[in-house]
């Protein structure tokens, strides 16, 4: 098949588009290369692969000739309120909005890459996909505009579609904001970490290789219009976490409390009964071992500079 990747050098992009590349489909890959962390990084992401320098809300797009499209690029993180705002608006809404105007133009599907975020407080724990959308973050927000874009498209001009909201993605290549990053940098450099709140607040931590596979399923198996939650099996605490690291690394880590971060949720947990029963996917990695494999690559990046 022949594929292509948006946000192809980030830090789950990449890793699809490698476990493509060697279940021997084409690939291209295409990423804006923004500086919203060190665009050396996704250089380093994107080694070896095919992957060009496209801006979704501006350079003509045509998937003519092209079997599927994964579109996982944007502007990620729950803190968006503010002046940051209009670049979520260009790189979440308006970007996705072309992306499936050329997808139902040229008659491809489309997986898009959505965020437990459009959540929100949840109504219940597990939360299964049948739960009503409340984001209380402009990102949450402009996840959820997308799903409704594909909405749109599936209904007007015919677009198929299947949404995923990931879960708390972590493993190697995590972008240097993200949580598990910080913690296993504060750790190699022996410096305090902050962290938001009380650190009671837990997660539905997915490992990035879990995620990669239940992507690639719902590309060859979801039906069009499906939506899916992708979260993992272990749902941690961030100070539970961030123990289980420590015995990773058998460092110590200096914890500091700072205010709650504004846009952020108390707690997720997936409900991927859905996916489970439709595509045969289910977490397999668990929350110990990718924490193993975390630390792994952060260490090794490391020692390796």
């Amino acid at each position: 098949m022949k594929y292509v990747v948006t946000g192809a050098a980030g830090f789950i992009g990449s890793q699809l588009a490698e476990a493509l590349v060697a279940a021997g489909h084409e690939v291209s890959g295409i990423d804006c290369f923004t500086n919203f962390y060190d665009p050396a990084e996704k250089e380093e992401n994107a080694r070896g692969l095919d992957v060009r320098r496209f801006d979704l809300a501006a350079d003509p797009l045509d998937f003519s000739g092209v079997d599927g499209v994964f579109h996982l690029a944007a502007q990620a993180g729950v803190r968006s309120f503010g002046d940051v705002f209009p670049l979520y608006l260009r790189r979440n809404v308006l970007a996705t909005q072309r992306v499936f105007e050329a997808a139902a133009a040229a008659g491809v599907r489309v997986v898009f890459a959505s965020s437990s975020s459009v959540y929100g407080v949840a109504e219940a724990y597990p939360t299964p996909e049948s739960a009503e959308p409340r984001p209380i973050s402009p990102y949450g927000v402009t996840k959820l505009a997308g799903e409704h874009l594909a909405d749109a498209y599936a209904v007007g001009y015919g677009l198929d579609a299947v949404v995923l909201r990931y879960f708390t993605v972590y493993g190697p290549r995590q972008r240097p904001d993200m949580f598990f990053r910080r913690v296993c940098d504060a750790l190699l450099a022996g410096t305090p970490f902050e962290i938001y709140g009380s650190g009671e607040q837990s997660r539905s931590f997915t490992e990035v290789g879990d995620a990669v596979a239940a992507t690639i399923a719902a590309m060859e198996g979801g039906p069009a219009g499906a939506v899916y939650n992708v979260g993992g099996g272990d749902e941690a605490s961030m100070l539970e976490a961030i123990a289980r690291l420590e015995q990773v690394s058998g460092r110590t880590l200096e914890v500091r409390h700072t205010g709650v971060a504004t846009g952020d949720v108390g707690r997720t947990q997936a409900d991927v009964a859905r996916i489970r029963e439709a595509l045969g996917w289910e977490p397999r990695i668990s929350l110990p071992d990718g924490l193993t494999r975390m630390w792994s690559w952060a260490s090794g990046r490391v020692a390796a500079r």
